[in-house]
């Protein structure tokens, strides 16, 4: 009897064994399964990983050895590009057939489209298989399914006339690995730590990996009662957090979608389904990372103020909620829901600087940067994305700190100036009136209806 072939199981952002469908079908061959990293930002066009989520790549990569190792498997890293660097496995390894799950992102789209025709050139036989969202992009449509969804009610009404998402399965439970083990560049090669390294409180903050996610997401589910009611209050650990660990794939939105079952999961549920819009969005228009979904808004008259810029990127606007928010972002990596919206209207609206800077800031500072979710967010708050009415919405911040932060406890843990019996000498005064600025703001969005 023939031994099966050796496949190659590709893994980017689904850094985890469980609830992988590509790495479930490569087990599924009965022979030997090569796991394959391979770094190459130069592949993702304009958007490579940015400093933050490099923190967090280098231990989550470090984690998933980890895991392969304890299977006596291990992990091979390579540098791009993508389709040499798994040519020269598939020649090193008698590997005939290579699996990736697939991504939404435009610059993966066209990469992995690349390399499937240069490996099938070659003889190789690939596979892909949808992962990174509940219902995969171009799956959902309304009535005119040429014309895609942009509005979320209506997206989401869609999605939900779909089967609902499969059950999460469980790991292969023996998986074979090669009788000789190709060569691997070591994780610190790879140069995804900060130098200097500013990130060295992280590793008290956060646990990255399959393992770290799973117990995040168990922490989730004991307090899942209070997130429907406390998930805006900015004091509170209502939030699941687990967003870092859903965009590096250590758990799959598959297990949070499941893990929230039940009435208090719902409000969740809807919000794992906001992850999916963007997905699509990104989809259907895959310029929106640069460029406004609604066209009239390139012609909105931004303001070029680079000391404004550096003053909300180092949490010096003199509002303290928006500080806080900053702080909190360049001190771990992460920020609150609500406190991104705030912050973000900040710029866009009282500042009246162009999203795309704020994009660009979150996507290097934040550890959950998601193209997707990243460019839903700033259009979302810019007003020129999949919204109806978004001209007049601009967040009071000190009426949004009252509403979500009424003891000030966000404000004060994140701005010691401002603590009791610190003195507010050196926190700065506003660097702009709200009043002043919402007037601006919305002149500014009169004048571009009318054009």
């Amino acid at each position: 009897m023939s031994v099966p072939d050796a496949a190659l199981v590709w893994f980017r952002l689904d850094l985890r064994l469980r609830d992988n469908p590509a790495w479930r079908a490569a087990a599924a061959l009965g022979g030997p399964v090569v796991p394959v990293y391979i770094w190459a930002p130069q592949e993702d066009g304009a958007w490579p990983p940015g400093a933050a989520s490099r923190w967090w790549l280098h231990r989550s990569l470090a984690a998933l050895q980890a895991s392969l190792e304890a299977q006596g498997l291990r992990l091979i890293l390579r540098r791009g590009p993508s389709a040499a660097a798994l040519l020269r496995l598939a020649r090193a390894t008698g590997a005939t057939q290579v699996v990736w799950n697939r991504r939404p992102e435009p610059a993966a789209r066209r990469r992995d489209a690349a390399v499937a025709a240069a490996l099938e050139r070659q003889g190789l036989r690939v596979a892909s298989f949808a992962e990174a969202t509940l219902y995969e992009p171009g799956t959902v449509a309304g009535r005119a399914p040429e014309r895609p969804l942009r509005v979320f009610t209506a997206f989401w009404r869609a999605a939900q006339r779909l089967p609902p998402p499969a059950r999460p399965q469980p790991a292969p439970r023996a998986v074979a690995g090669p009788a000789r083990w190709p060569a691997s560049l070591p994780l610190a090669a790879l140069g995804l730590l900060p130098r200097p390294p500013w990130a060295d409180g992280w590793d008290r903050l956060w646990r990255p990996g399959e393992a770290g996610a799973l117990a995040a997401l168990r922490r989730f589910r004991a307090r899942l009662a209070r997130y429907p009611a406390g998930r805006d209050r900015l004091a509170e650990s209502a939030t699941s957090v687990l967003s870092p660990h859903l965009h590096f794939g250590e758990i799959s939105v598959r297990q949070a979608w499941h893990a929230a079952a039940g009435a208090h999961g719902e409000a969740f549920r809807r919000q794992l389904g906001w992850r999916d819009f963007g997905a699509h969005l990104l989809w259907h228009f895959p310029h929106s990372p640069e460029e406004p979904l609604q066209p009239r808004f390139a012609a909105f008259p931004w303001r070029d103020d680079p000391a404004g810029l550096r003053a909300w990127q180092r949490g010096r606007t003199g509002y303290p909620l928006v500080d806080a928010a900053m702080r909190q972002l360049w001190r771990t990596g992460w920020m609150h829901n609500r406190a991104r919206m705030v912050a973000g209207s900040f710029l866009v609206k009282h500042l009246r600087l162009p999203w795309q800077e704020g994009a660009r800031w979150f996507w290097d500072t934040l550890v959950d940067a998601d193209l997707a979710n990243n460019t839903l967010g700033w259009q979302w708050t810019a007003g020129c994305g999949a919204d109806a009415a978004p001209y007049f919405r601009i967040f009071n911040p000190e009426r949004q700190q009252r509403r979500f932060d009424p003891d000030q406890a966000y404000i004060r843990r994140w701005l010691p100036e401002l603590r009791p019996g610190a003195g507010a000498g050196n926190y700065p005064p506003p660097i702009v009136a709200h009043a002043a600025a919402r007037r601006a703001a919305l002149a500014a969005f009169a004048r571009l209806r009318g054009a």
